[in-house]
C-alpha cells in the first residue's frame, strides 16, 4: 500500500491550527501563572494515546528529516517503548516511559509535536459532539497552582479546546476524503506511529 503524504495545504492548515492551540495555552497560562520553568516531572512521559492520520503524517513530516543517525536511535527507541508498554499494559499498569522523542529532556522533534502534546498542562474544556462538557484539570503542577491561588477549581480560567478539536476534524475528513469511512480507527502512541511507519493509504474495490 502507497504512503499517505499530507498535501502542502493541509500541512501549512495543522500548523495554523497548532499556532492557535499555542496561543490559546498562552493566555491561560499567563493568566494562572504558570510554567514548566524548574519543574521537577517531564510531560513527556505520560501515555498519550493519537487519533488521527493527518497527525501521523504531519509528524512523519518531521521524521523524515531527520539524519540517518538520529532516525536509527529515535527507531530503536520506539521499539524498546513498545514492548516495554505492552508489558506494563498486560500487568495491569498505565505506562510511564519517556517518549522515544525525547532528546535530553525537551522533544526532539518540537515542530511536530502532535496535539496532545501541545494542550497538556492547563485547565482545559471540552465540548464534545453529544453535547456532553468535559473539564480537564491540568498537569499537577497546574493543579498546585490552581489549588493555591483559586477557591474553587472551577474558578481558574481554562482553554477551550472545542474548536480547535473540530478544526482537526475537519481537516481529517478532508485528508481522508471520500475513503474515511474505510480506514480503520487508531488509537496509537507517538511510539507505535514510529514503528509502523507513515500512515498507509487503503485499497478500494475501484482500484
Amino acid at each position: 500500500m502507497k504512503e499517505l503524504f499530507l498535501p502542502p495545504a493541509l500541512s501549512c492548515e495543522i500548523g495554523e491550527i497548532y499556532a492557535s492551540m499555542a496561543t490559546a495555552y498562552d493566555e491561560v497560562a499567563g493568566i494562572l501563572p504558570l510554567t514548566c520553568q524548574g519543574c521537577p516531572d517531564n510531560c513527556c512521559d505520560s501515555y498519550f494515546l493519537h487519533y488521527t492520520y493527518s497527525e501521523w503524517a504531519y509528524l512523519w513530516e518531521g521524521i523524515r528529516a531527520l539524519d540517518d543517525a538520529r532516525l536509527d536511535r529515535i527507531l530503536q527507541q520506539a521499539k524498546d517503548y513498545v514492548e516495554q508498554s505492552r508489558v506494563l499494559i498486560a500487568r495491569g499498569q498505565r505506562p510511564q516511559l519517556m517518549c522515544p522523542l525525547n532528546d535530553q529532556g525537551l522533544c526532539g522533534l518540537y515542530q511536530h509535536r502532535l496535539m496532545i502534546c501541545r494542550t497538556h498542562g492547563v485547565p482545559a474544556t471540552l465540548t464534545r459532539p453529544d453535547g456532553q462538557h468535559l473539564r480537564f484539570p491540568g498537569c499537577f503542577r497546574c493543579q498546585e497552582v490552581v489549588n493555591t491561588a483559586y477557591a474553587t477549581e472551577a474558578d481558574a480560567p481554562t482553554m477551550d479546546r472545542t474548536i480547535l478539536y473540530q478544526r482537526l476534524a475537519q481537516l481529517e475528513t478532508r485528508f481522508l476524503g471520500g475513503k474515511k469511512g474505510l480506514f480503520p480507527r487508531i488509537k496509537l502512541t507517538i511510539a507505535e506511529m514510529i514503528v509502523a511507519g507513515p500512515p498507509k493509504d487503503i485499497k478500494t474495490n475501484r482500484e
